[in-house]
């Protein structure tokens, strides 16, 4: 059967690929119905003029002219839509080849069908087309003819868009003085049209959208034309004819009958062919709206536009009507969606592309306009289209603190005229958080699905909406935390008050809330909490800085607050209590804790800063008793009988306390020693592993980070540094007494992995601190690393452990490779180049996508920048690893290897090139100096291969490092590059260019060229084209004469572009004309 289908697949092509074939598909097109066989038929056409136009006879083009349109015309209104579409589309493509030298009435015979009342519609099919086919860059027309048609198009566009104006001024558009008297009134009868007319503007209204799409803006959009699309953008506001369909005057109401008149003609094409007139007039205005070069003289056309934009969201926002029972929100959600949608998109291309030149225009009632979107936004009927919304008020917010900055001086005078707006918002926002007042809409959110952010439908939800309420306390800083905190304290009331409500019997103990009204009253409260909580977290950063002194006591009393709830839910352990309806009731209690502690976390910065200025001032008590009563809270929560959400936000609570606040008596408080005698002599009470690692982070950056504002006299560092070798020997000490060689049991792998986890994340918090932090940290863990190397030979056939050590080995390069000195780091790499044989690094390499790939990726990124073993470096990456990955896909450990290779050269060029920039300049003309030139040369060739081949991150990454390699070491000015790499690199570049990365592709030729412009012009570009394949004598002499010598980078970039898109135009043609076609 698949044989059969492939040999008459065969038996078409070749068909199609004849001489004269064409001549018989007219005769099908014109004698036959079959859709299949007219649809090959039009295949062919489309295929004859795209690629073999060039060779085929002037008399059979005149043929082709006269007789497709002919067809059209006769037969349209028979064939079916797809057949008719194609029909036009091969039209049109032998009107972009041929318009206007020998096709001069192509597109005047096109503006006649639409001028025409029974035609209109083909005519209208055949300008949209006509726009989309000539416009759109393609590679099947030379640069030339493309800039030609636009032209061309361009001086027809005031006919055209005339034509379709007249098209649409079916119904005449209300005139903008009279819209008070119907928006305001309610206006709510329907506006008419009958089916055939609807059907018309609606293809009218497509084909302006697209020309809209890429026509600039100027005196063609006159404002009766925007009259006529606002119009029709009032379709999309109407209501819906309720229940069912207006009956006929026979009394069927049948949506399928046509009506006895005109009257109700919509009711026949239905409500949605309505909302679809609404929906494109919409798109015609926001494909205007995205243009953000807006003539000065275009201004005043702006405003009209945003006038009407005013009217028509009063229209949206009104609650007048007939019978006063509609609310906004009704209203909106018995509208179209995808017309909501539209008017969405146009309101957020108002704020972020234009708001800015109209806000200062007096003609405009901006507070007015924000009043009308408030009302829009908080009355969406989707929860999709409230976040839209919340966005548009975020550019909004942007814009006005980007006003406010520029314009100190009269900072209050703005803010006046938008404080009260804003109030508004915030509160609307904090009551869409809270499930007290939006309980059913709230409970819909998925709380458990992560999305490709990690985020859950609800965590989105609320990050969006605290966002809008950060950005408000930016500008309103005391009026957004008197709005708040009242809120917060409402609901911290009720959860303070619990404790009441526990009764205790013997060891057991249960919160008496039994009722079901007061659980559920209890849960929103709860919910609530958690994210007032959340809000306040996020508004920390607005008490620090400039602003900890102002707003000093506002951030003190959200403090001592969050500590005291800290306190009481540490102190109560509410999650170890028995209640009604556990499963609700429970979750909400340990997330109400973990927030609270998470609040107090945000404000870590804030305690850092409060604690350098307690050491200055009379605040010494209150810090230390903040920090005393958050470590009480914190503490008891470091328990593996905790649930792992509480007890992850105590780690990180103290972690942010350990190596954000550093307090010089945090080590001191009994809380914080009672944890670290946990950790360092009960080992039968282990954490999970992630709270042992942050615990045991806190502890190290305890000992090893310097107190702030203390001389180093009085940092204590002789017994902090006992206290540390103690915490790590104790840390390691399964690990350093594990058999050598190891037993491999899966008891010593789970020992290695979790200490050698351990100790990376200790090194890696320090990586950035003093020397005498990372000296002490080095001199601590010195044993451990000497055991991960003795340990690292077994293993290397076990790649999860030695993706653990690798982790480690590389951490500690970055981090303490001074301190671990030069002797022990060559031993290192030397251990490892002598585990990763070939035949191993093969293995771990197929492997994609595992731990074996991973341990290779690792691998390479330690071997970065190792000078002394740079020839062995050298020979592994090119000689070992590069021809196991260059014939295979091997993403990440491709990408880690020229990453390698690109720090190699960058960080040793004095490896290859001796002479530095200073001697090449005052020797000019001397012979450069090289070394090792053969590595280079390999180098560049695997750069070279590296673009052929079809990952376009790679590609980009490669030609971003060839690009650094020239900025700072001169790369495409050196001889060896110029002389036999430089053809091979522009070749490559030229013939394989992927399209997305074009702008990179042109900047990289043009610095490649800008070495020597004549050089290239006169010598390199001649030869390029010699050896390009499939273009002939002709075709070259006219690729060489368009890519004119200049030497400014937009126009080598516009050379560029036309050789790369002429050439490839030349071969498509070549390549299919019949044998013996003469090329002129």
């Amino acid at each position: 059967m698949v044989t059969r289908f492939h040999s008459k697949e065969e038996l078409l092509n070749s068909f199609a690929g004849q001489s004269g074939s064409w001549r018989h598909c007219l005769y099908f097109l014109f004698n036959s119905r079959n859709e299949y066989v007219m649809m090959y038929s039009l295949t062919v056409f489309e295929n004859l003029v795209n690629k073999m136009w060039v060779g085929v006879a002037s008399e059979d083009k005149a043929e082709l002219r006269s007789c497709l349109p002919k067809l059209l015309l006769s037969q349209h209104a028979l064939l079916p839509f797809f057949i008719r579409n194609k029909l036009c589309k091969v039209i049109v493509d032998i009107g972009r080849q041929d318009w206007p030298m020998f096709y001069h009435d192509f597109f005047s015979n096109t503006l006649q069908l639409v001028r025409s009342p029974s035609l209109a519609p083909l005519g209208l099919v055949l300008l949209k087309m006509t726009s989309e086919e000539s416009v759109c860059p393609r590679e099947d027309l030379s640069v030339a003819r493309k800039e030609e048609l636009k032209k061309l198009l361009l001086e027809q566009i005031p006919t055209t868009v005339w034509d379709k104006h007249s098209v649409t001024v079916t119904t005449p558009p209300p005139s903008p003085n009279s819209r008070e008297s119907g928006v305001l009134a309610g206006d709510s009868s329907p506006m008419i049209l009958d089916g055939e007319s609807g059907s018309l503007c609606l293809l009218a209204l497509e084909c302006l959208a697209q020309l809209f799409s890429w026509i600039p803006l100027s005196s063609s959009i006159t404002p009766s034309l925007l009259a006529s699309i606002f119009h029709f953008a009032r379709f999309g506001c109407q209501q819906p004819i309720k229940t069912k369909p207006l009956p006929t005057l026979n009394g069927d109401s049948s949506p399928g009958r046509h009506p006895a008149n005109g009257d109700g003609g919509l009711c026949r094409t239905g409500q949605m062919d309505r909302a679809r007139l609404g929906v494109m007039a919409m798109n015609c205005i926001n494909e205007l709206m995205c243009k953000n070069c807006v003539p000065v003289d275009f201004e005043e056309f702006l405003l009209r536009m945003f006038q009407q934009t005013f009217y028509l969201l009063q229209r949206l926002t009104n609650t007048h009507s007939q019978s006063n029972t509609h609310t906004i929100r009704n209203r909106l959600q018995e509208l179209d969606e995808s017309y909501v949608e539209k008017f969405t998109d146009f309101l957020r291309l108002f704020v972020s592309v234009h708001l800015r030149r109209i806000e200062s225009n007096a003609q405009f009632p901006l507070v007015e306009f924000l009043s009308l979107l408030f009302k829009y936004t908080f009355n969406q009927p989707s929860r999709e289209g409230y976040l839209a919304c919340l966005d548009i008020w975020s550019i909004f917010l942007d814009f006005l603190t980007t006003k406010i900055r520029s314009r100190l001086a009269d900072r209050d005078s703005v803010m006046n005229r938008y404080k009260d707006a804003l109030v508004l918002l915030l509160r609307e926002v904090l009551n869409r958080i809270q499930f007290r007042i939006n309980q059913s809409e709230l409970e819909e959110l998925d709380d458990e699905t992560l999305d490709d952010d990690q985020q859950t439908e609800w965590q989105r939800y609320l990050r969006q909406s605290l966002e809008v309420v950060a950005k408000v306390m930016e500008l309103l800083p005391s009026q957004t935390f008197s709005v708040l905190f009242p809120v917060l304290r409402e609901n911290l009331d009720i959860y303070l008050g619990l404790q009441q409500f526990i009764v205790t019997s013997g060891t057991s103990r249960r919160l008496n809330i039994t009722a079901e009204a007061d659980c559920r009253r209890l849960h929103c409260a709860l919910r609530d909490l958690s994210s007032l909580l959340q809000a306040v977290g996020r508004l920390a950063e607005f008490f620090t800085g400039d602003g900890f002194t102002g707003r000093f006591n506002d951030a003190l009393t959200i403090v001592q607050r969050l500590v005291e709830v800290s306190c009481y839910g540490s102190q109560i352990s509410l999650f170890d209590v028995e209640m009604a309806v556990p499963s609700v009731l429970k979750p909400d209690l340990i997330d109400v804790h973990a927030q609270s502690l998470a609040a107090l976390q945000a404000y870590s910065h804030w305690l850092a800063q409060f604690c350098s200025e307690a050491q200055r001032q009379q605040h010494q008590t209150q810090f230390v008793d903040l920090i005393t009563s958050s470590m009480a809270a914190t503490t008891p929560l470091i328990n593996a009988k905790v649930p792992e959400k509480l007890l992850l936000s105590a780690c990180h609570l103290l972690v942010s306390m350990a190596t954000t606040v550093r307090p010089v008596f945090l080590m001191s408080l009994r809380a914080v020693q009672n944890i670290f005698n946990m950790i360092t002599e009960n080992h039968n009470h282990r954490l999970p592993q992630e709270a042992h690692v942050l615990v045991c982070r806190a502890l190290s950056n305890v000992l090893l980070l310097p107190w702030p504002s203390l001389p180093e006299a009085e940092q204590q560092w002789p017994s902090r540094s006992a206290n540390h070798a103690r915490l790590i020997n104790s840390l390691t000490q399964q690990y350093r007494l594990l058999p050598r060689p190891p037993d491999h049991h899966p008891t010593s792998k789970a020992v290695i992995q979790q200490t050698v986890c351990v100790l990376k994340d200790l090194v890696d918090s320090i990586s950035g601190e003093a020397t005498k932090s990372r000296q002490i940290c080095y001199h601590s863990l010195q044993e451990s690393v000497q055991v991960t190397l003795a340990l690292f030979p077994p293993f290397i056939q076990q790649p999860d452990v030695t993706d653990e050590m690798l982790s480690f080995f590389l951490v500690l390069f970055q981090a303490l490779r001074v301190q671990m000195g030069v002797a022990f780091t060559e031993q290192i790499i030397q251990t490892f180049l002598n585990m990763f044989t070939r035949e191993q690094l093969a293995v771990s390499i197929l492997q994609e996508g595992s731990s074996g790939s991973n341990v290779v990726q690792k691998f390479l990124k330690i071997l970065q920048s190792f000078k002394p073993l740079l020839p062995s470096i050298l020979s592994l990456c090119l000689d070992q690893v590069y021809p196991i990955v260059s014939e295979r896909s091997c993403p990440d450990v491709k990408a880690e290897m020229f990453e390698l290779l690109f720090q190699i050269l960058h960080h040793n060029w004095r490896f290859f090139f001796k002479t530095s920039v200073l001697s090449s300049v005052q020797r000019s003309g001397a012979e450069e100096v090289m070394e090792n030139q053969a590595q280079f040369t390999a180098a560049m060739q695997a750069f070279g291969q590296s673009f052929l081949q079809p990952d376009i991150h790679i590609f980009k990454q490669n030609l971003s490092y060839l690009e650094i390699l020239n900025s700072k070491h001169k790369l495409y000015h050196r001889k060896l590059f110029r002389n036999a790499m430089l053809f091979h690199f522009l070749n490559v570049l030229l013939h394989k260019s992927h399209d997305l990365l074009q702008d990179d592709i042109t900047l990289a030729l043009y610095n490649m060229a800008a070495v020597d412009f004549p050089a290239f012009y006169s010598s390199f570009l001649p030869e390029f084209l010699n050896g390009c394949q499939g273009l002939d004598p002709h075709q070259r002499t006219t690729l060489a004469l368009h890519f004119t010598p200049e030497r400014d980078l937009p126009s080598f970039s516009q050379g560029v572009y036309r050789l790369v898109n002429d050439l490839r135009f030349y071969r498509l043609c070549n390549g299919s004309l019949p044998p013996g076609t003469l090329k002129l």
